[in-house]
């Protein structure tokens, strides 16, 4: 199985240099210009910067999900952020001229990059067989459409209604609301493809879904433990934090396969004085490149420091704290001292003195924070990795105090809001029994699907409804080729967005795109302009308005599309679906209700710089079965390849791309330009394989159910890697991960952990 992207000809002019500035500065600075100027918002798009993440009726970056600044910075924004507003704000249309002129199948063979650059959409679509086009319809018909599908199943459970994290919280609230009255929990969502472990591990041990330290405790702690992230693309904000944390003598250790450009220095936009002077800040002290799922290994190497410590400086362990707050110590500590450390290098990739020397940081340290993404997540045992961070917190008492704590980094705008507000096909019994009084209505009890396993009912014609509420479901989701193929096999999909991506094209029998508003952008409604909520990574709940005047008179906010679908599909509910889109205010009363943690929530979420959720976990109250912190046991996982022409790929973006949104085919702080289908490989892989530097290659995976996926000629770029490991970009390499490939523990797509083979590269007729 091939993927059809991977047959495009990488562009001639391609080429890769190391990158030696710092992340940010005026790289950054440049980048943005130029993509001011391509986008048409040389004008409006610093006009709009100035209002991006301000508390006083400005908007929430539709970015990433790193907290506003607590000091209210005039320009805390970053790179990615200003450009993806600036994608939003684009001058061009993707209107009824554009889709006249372009059939569905002639739009298959662009490039992703390619449809997204066609610019917003203005008006509902609605898929033509007969022309193969899409074409004008009307949102009465739209809707009545929708309603006239749904309501013709034989079960609720026939349909899926996902969402990516940019929903705000009143819609999330309404389309989980919507589905539940419907009569299914089918709410896949791109949680399940992201931080689904991080969620189970952290209940299952702190009884939260979410961690437990703010933007406050990266300023105080001690030292900062940053596991498989790439900061500089993904969470850019986050160099102000390791910066400060530098400057002010923390220690600071990467963990990463790849060292990423902010784990080397950076110099901070706002930082007026130091952008002047061009002066750089370290962003590390230690950097340990272990080998892909090697974190678990290295987690467990400083836990059997801090144990051998523990024999001569008592100190090293907090026993009162184990004692009072936790449940399975001794145990835990029987597992570790039993775990050889010939078995913790082999596994990790390191050597026993970079391990220690880890440990030693970590024991010298009085308050530290562990922070992580997706490189520890996207595995087989990644609920595993978490809970060892947790484990290697408690030992010494890392949580409950300031500067300490669990801090997973969220990579999307309120992503975490969405599972907070009801995206969860596995509700708890006490969600459903407040929605149910708060709402009136009797949810369903039986967990519904998330992504793998709507991919797979899609594929045997057990959904014959998907709807998304954002983002690009199948170049998101794994096994692209299945992924699309089950799109097929609806009988309607619906999808709400902004711009043209490749799910639009991949539909089912009958197919909507309905264009909404965009975070940018004014909402008015009969009672006036609205806002709304977002949470951020560390649970900070904040309002935000658009000011910008719509692309279209034609776009509709997704609050006012989701109850327009709900009346469609329920003509007989008495949930007040228009009255609540009226005023959005009314919809956060209701959530007031229907939430843990939002009581008050029209009065406080208007404060100055929002409120946060209660964290009961930061407070050593634990929602677990003991009523305290739990230790977990799990076996050290074998992550070394099976034999030595086995590498374990992992998926990435480049720095000039946001999720499946690629900007342009560079990748700055990689060095790379004008190149997308390439694998980055050890030198030491590569000429083993007898594969030279930039030469094009053939990958080969095999997938947990024994089928074989294929990328065609790629080209092979030498960079510094474990050996036995490489990387490439995500989307294209999507195509590999098979629709088996998914953790049994918690169904997140192995796209850190890919099993593949890779050659010289075969002629195009072999």
């Amino acid at each position: 199985m091939t993927d059809p992207e991977s047959h495009q000809t990488p562009d001639p002019s391609w080429s890769q240099a190391d990158y030696h500035h710092p992340a940010a500065g005026w790289g950054a600075a440049r980048s943005v210009g130029t993509f001011l100027a391509k986008e048409g918002a040389v004008v409006s798009g610093p006009r709009a910067m100035a209002r991006m993440n301000h508390s006083d009726g400005g908007f929430d970056c539709p970015g990433c999900a790193w907290p506003d600044d607590l000091k209210g910075l005039a320009l805390d924004l970053c790179e990615n952020g200003v450009k993806h507003v600036a994608w939003e704000m684009t001058a061009r249309r993707a209107d009824r001229h554009f889709f006249a002129a372009h059939a569905v199948d002639e739009l298959r063979g662009w490039r992703d990059a390619d449809l997204e650059a066609a610019g917003r959409l203005t008006e509902p679509m609605s898929y033509d067989a007969a022309t193969d086009r899409y074409v004008p319809i009307t949102w009465a018909a739209a809707f009545a459409m929708i309603g006239q599908e749904l309501r013709g199943l034989d079960s609720p459970d026939q349909a899926a209604f996902y969402t990516s994290g940019r929903l705000s919280n009143e819609a999330t609230f309404l389309y989980q609301l919507m589905a539940r009255e419907y009569g299914t929990n089918n709410l896949p969502d791109c949680s399940n493809m992201c931080h689904e472990a991080s969620g189970l591990a952290l209940q299952a041990a702190l009884g939260t879904g979410k961690g437990t330290a703010d933007l406050d405790d990266w300023e105080t702690a001690d030292a900062l433990f940053i596991f498989g992230v790439n900061a500089a693309s993904n969470a850019p904000r986050m160099l102000t934090a390791l910066t400060h944390a530098y400057e002010r003598g923390a220690q600071i250790v990467h963990v990463n396969p790849l060292v990423e450009a902010a784990a080397r220095r950076a110099i901070i936009p706002h930082e007026v004085v130091d952008m002047a002077l061009n002066k750089a800040t370290r962003t590390s002290s230690l950097n340990l490149q272990v080998r892909p799922g090697g974190d678990l290994a290295l987690l467990r190497g400083i836990a059997k420091s801090v144990f051998e410590a523990h024999a001569t400086h008592p100190a090293a362990v907090d026993q009162a704290f184990l004692a009072r707050h936790t449940h399975g110590s001794d145990r835990y500590r029987a597992l570790v001292e039993a775990t050889t450390w010939a078995d913790l290098t082999t596994q990790s990739g390191l050597s026993e003195s970079e391990i220690r020397k880890a440990g030693q940081i970590y024991l010298a340290s009085d308050r530290t924070l562990m922070s992580w993404c997706l490189g520890l997540t996207q595995h087989e045992h990644g609920v595993d990795t978490v809970r060892e961070i947790v484990n290697v917190l408690l030992l010494r008492g890392n949580l409950g105090r300031e500067g300490t704590g669990p801090s997973p980094v969220r990579g999307h705008s309120n992503v975490q809001g969405n599972r907070t507000c009801g995206i969860d096909h596995r509700p708890s019994r006490e969600f459903l029994d407040r929605l149910a009084a708060a709402c009136d209505i009797r949810p369903p009890l039986e967990h519904g699907l998330d992504t793998v396993a709507t991919v797979q009912a899609m594929h045997r014609g057990a959904v014959k409804v998907f709807v998304g509420m954002g983002g690009n479901f199948v170049r998101a989701a794994p096994d692209t080729a299945y992924t699309a193929a089950g799109m097929h096999r609806c009988e309607l999909t619906v999808h709400v967005s902004t711009k043209l991506n490749r799910s639009h094209l991949d539909h089912g029998r009958k197919a909507l795109i309905l264009p909404c508003l965009g975070r940018t952008e004014r909402d008015p409604q009969r009672s006036g302009l609205q806002s709304v909520s977002v949470e951020d990574s560390m649970s900070m709940v904040h309002l935000s308005r658009g000011h910008r005047k719509p692309p279209s008179p034609h776009l509709l906010s997704e609050p006012a599309i989701i109850a327009a679908m709900a009346r469609a599909t329920l003509p007989d509910s008495t949930t007040p679906w228009e009255w609540y889109v009226e005023d959005y205010d009314r919809i956060r009363d209701v959530m007031a209700r229907a939430l843990v943690g939002f009581e008050d929530f029209n009065t406080r979420v208007r404060r100055p710089r929002g409120f946060r959720i209660e964290q009961p976990a930061r407070e050593l109250v634990f929602h677990t079965p003991t009523r305290r912190a739990e230790f977990s046991c799990a076996p050290l996982p074998d992550v070394v390849p099976e034999s030595d022409d086995v590498l374990v790929l992992q998926t990435m973006r480049s720095h000039d791309q946001w999720n499946t949104t690629i900007y342009s085919d560079n990748d700055r702080y990689r060095g790379i330009k004008n190149l997308r289908t390439l694998i980055l490989m050890n030198t030491e892989d590569m000429t083993s394989r007898g594969i030279p530097q930039g030469t094009l290659v053939d990958i080969v995976a095999t997938s947990k159910d024994g089928s074989v996926r294929e990328l065609r000629g790629y080209r092979a770029l030498a960079y510094d890697l474990p050996r036995g490991s490489a990387a490439g970009y995500m989307p294209e390499m999507n195509a590999l991960v098979g629709i088996s490939d998914y953790s049994t523990q918690s169904n997140q797509p192995l796209m850190k952990n890919l099993k593949v083979r890779v050659t010289p590269a075969r002629a195009k007729d072999e």
